[in-house]
């Protein structure tokens, strides 16, 4: 089996965090200890430069595992996962539309649980209502929320498309039930 085929194709993907971010603070200081060679006005700060620089990346370095591990999200045709939770789209019913902000009134599905383990949608994301089939109303996010709804709502509605209709049982006419 190769890899394709038992990883399914991702949808849509937001990765959390960049690994890019490491080197800002790493590269300020670089820019930092140029502008005092260039200079030439008192000493160069070689340690306190190249020791920010290490604790810089190594503090971003944190916050981006941290990041791509709770803030990371991936649809495929099979599962939504958000941070480490997944959610097999087998499970969900609905996706409900977005909320109408001339409403004063909340909708039900805004007070719900957030999916993955953080206590509610992590910063800079917005939130997308989803029924499960089991009852439950949940919150999925995304920065691109739109493109989340969109791209859930396609998916569910291709899924219920490609299931057959349950057939019903044939009705007996008199004449074969005399036979």
């Amino acid at each position: 089996m190769t890899e394709t085929e038992t990883t399914p194709a991702v949808l849509f993907a937001e990765p959390g965090a960049r690994w890019r971010s490491v080197a800002y603070g790493p590269l300020l200081c670089l820019i930092v200890l140029i502008l005092e060679l260039v200079v030439g006005h008192g000493p160069v700060h070689w340690f306190a430069l190249v020791f920010c620089a290490a604790l810089l990346a190594g503090f971003v370095s944190l916050q981006v595992v941290a990041g791509k591990r709770h803030v990371s999200m991936e649809l495929t045709r099979a599962h939504l996962r958000q941070g480490t939770e997944t959610v097999p789209l087998r499970d969900i019913a609905t996706v409900f539309p977005e909320p109408d902000d001339d409403n004063w009134d909340d909708e039900d599905w805004e007070s719900a649980r957030a999916l993955g383990e953080l206590h509610g949608v992590p910063r800079r994301r917005k939130a997308v209502g989803l029924k499960l089939r089991d009852g439950r109303l949940v919150q999925a996010w995304a920065r691109d929320h739109k493109t989340l709804r969109a791209e859930l709502a396609a998916v569910l509605d291709h899924d219920v498309d490609d299931q057959p209709e349950p057939s019903a049982p044939e009705k007996s006419t008199d004449h074969e039930e005399n036979l």
